[in-house]
């Protein structure tokens, strides 16, 4: 997903709020995570957040989330943030982040997500890019 950096989402700085971004960052992992098991999906935790780089007021910023592993009821998502700037054609990281969902029905009960599979190699290496890196923020945070 694509959003603009507007002035109603900066500090006085002119820079993303980061209450704005975790949110952009919470829905993108919900369409995932909605997306890979087929129905209603909460938010359960949210770990690791990394703001890297700032994001101007006038960026471009694009999130992108996939779910790199599961359990019975629930999903990790990673999620990523990039900021570009266009009239300088560059594009930069700003945000990682990993969150965990929770399939839920309408009665907002657990439910079964179907088992993960990575059958591309583009597929296998993002899996284990995600779990390294959330298994390297685990240790430095302890």
């Amino acid at each position: 997903m694509s959003e603009i950096l507007m002035p109603t989402d900066t500090n006085n700085l002119g820079q993303a709020l980061g209450g704005t971004v975790l949110h952009w960052m919470d829905i993108c992992g919900a369409i995932a995570s909605r997306r890979f098991s087929g129905g209603l999906t909460v938010t359960a935790a949210m770990e690791g957040v990394e703001f890297l780089a700032p994001i101007e007021q006038g960026d471009i910023v694009t999130l992108s989330g996939y779910v790199f592993e599961t359990g019975r009821t629930s999903m990790d998502v990673k999620v990523a943030v990039t900021a570009e700037r266009p009239t300088e054609g560059v594009v930069r990281e700003t945000t990682t982040s990993f969150f965990t969902f929770v399939a839920v029905d309408n009665s907002h009960s657990t439910r079964p997500v179907p088992e993960l599979s990575c059958p591309t190699d583009e597929q296998r290496d993002l899996r284990e890019r995600a779990l390294d890196q959330r298994r390297e923020h685990r240790e430095r945070t302890g």
